[in-house]
């Protein structure tokens, strides 16, 4: 009998993210948001922050793009926006919830590649104009994701690069994901790909992680005790096995999200976030 699938964890984690702001804030994106000093850092913000991330990713394509791919697409919000600009987009998705998400909100245009960007059969679609990355090239191989995206370009197209990634900053961070930054310079470098722009735009990202700090202490943990207190008074017996077959994990939960480490200073001092707009050359 073969077995069924793991559900991964992070994707019912996003997508349950997701329900929860669309329905409280009417966010329709995954991705951070840019706040300047004219936003105010507040949760009810994040759709608008949200916006201005967009926009600043939009206004970074060349003239002359048609056709793009939008590699690790999330919920959609992005290709809508695009398709709405009047792009040709198709996305890459390695997550079956979010596809089905992604696939709801932007509409029966945008079509979806289901899988990971290294393995998912994109021949008969290429040449791109522009392959894009907007918080997913973290997610894959660094030895491979420049030159697989190159073969999809067309002569002279461009990769958009819009994520964090891993300084040398000394000591661990409760902050996961990136690529090491000096890894990726490296193979940056190598790969041939001229940059025609970059931005550094971690002062503006790393907010996002205050909020994601006060959310932890505000909302997670006195929920968490308080359905520990019940289950506790309850099922006494139960929550003594529960607790000692979990511990582990939730002691890792605790620390990585309630630490009150996972803030804006910890990102800035571990990641740096940039954007790169590279092109490939014409011949």
């Amino acid at each position: 009998m073969a077995k069924r699938p793991r559900v991964d964890s992070k994707e019912v984690g996003l997508v349950a993210g997701l329900n929860l702001f669309h329905f409280f804030l009417g966010s329709k994106d995954l991705h951070y948001g840019l706040w300047d000093d004219d936003l105010e850092l507040d949760i009810r913000n994040l759709p608008a922050a949200q916006k201005r991330y967009s926009d600043y990713l939009i206004g970074h394509i060349p003239q002359g793009v048609r056709r793009i791919l939008d590699v690790g697409c999330g919920a959609g919000g992005l290709a809508s926006e695009l398709l709405a600009r009047g792009y040709e987009v198709q996305g890459v998705s390695p997550s079956p919830l979010l596809t089905e998400a992604a696939q709801k909100q932007a509409g029966p245009d945008f079509r979806i590649h289901q899988g990971r960007f290294e393995e998912v059969d994109l021949s008969g679609e290429a040449p791109f104009d522009l392959v894009m990355f907007s918080e997913s090239f973290q997610y894959i191989d660094l030895d491979t994701v420049l030159l697989r995206a190159q073969s999809l370009l067309r002569p002279g197209g461009y990769i958009l690069i819009c994520d964090f990634f891993k300084t040398d900053a000394p000591g661990k961070s409760v902050i996961g994901g990136g690529h090491r930054y000096d890894r990726f310079l490296e193979v940056l470098e190598a790969s041939g790909l001229a940059v025609r722009a970059e931005d550094n735009i971690t002062d503006r990202t790393a907010p996002n992680l205050d909020l994601v700090d006060r959310m932890g202490r505000e909302l997670i943990l006195p929920t968490m005790k308080l359905i520990g207190y019940t289950f506790k008074a309850n099922r006494p017996l139960l929550s003594k096995l529960f607790t000692w077959k979990f511990r582990k994990k939730l002691d890792k939960i605790d620390h990585k999200y309630l630490s009150g480490e996972r803030n804006a200073r910890s990102f800035a001092k571990y990641k740096i976030y940039k954007l790169f707009l590279l092109q490939k050359p014409e011949a």
